[in-house]
């Protein structure tokens, strides 16, 4: 994967003459994308030079099972246009807390008000642009307005 995305990197990114390397838009995606080829390939290096441990497939099996977390961050991109950024951050804080295994009350509920924090800190304070819920055009004009605006 780490190849391919290298190979992309001409395709994909820009180097624009005269401007600093700083400021280059292809900077930050050229270094993450070569150090992940670099480590990828002493990481494939390591597994063909080290024995063969028993109980291997084990942590093979505990570093696949991550995947859990990008689908549920998929179901939350999905999910935020539909529902909002507030009631879907609320819901998933709490979905993700259960999953980890916090079963007490008090544990959910901090959960959920943090997403409350996170939501008013993003999109009250800094003003970040993000998709408002389908579901807000169901409430009365006053609501919807401050929805749309705060939550």
């Amino acid at each position: 994967m780490s190849l391919f995305l290298l190979s992309q990197l001409s395709v994909e990114t820009v180097w624009r003459a005269g401007t600093k390397t700083s400021a280059q838009p292809a900077l930050w995606p050229i270094i993450s994308i070569t150090g992940m080829t670099f480590f990828a390939f002493l990481n494939w290096t390591s597994s063909f030079l080290s024995p063969r441990i028993p109980g291997r497939w084990i942590e093979v099996y505990y570093w696949l099972s991550s995947i859990e977390y990008v689908l549920w961050f998929m179901a939350y991109v999905v999910l935020v246009p539909m529902l909002g950024y507030l009631p879907t951050s609320m819901l998933f804080a709490f979905c993700l807390a259960f999953r980890a295994g916090y079963r007490n009350w008090k544990m959910l509920a901090f959960a959920v008000l943090t997403a409350v924090a996170v939501v008013l800190v993003f999109k009250t304070f800094l003003q970040v642009k993000v998709p408002s819920g389908e579901i807000y055009e169901l409430l009365p004009d006053s609501i919807r307005s401050i929805m749309l605006t705060y939550f």
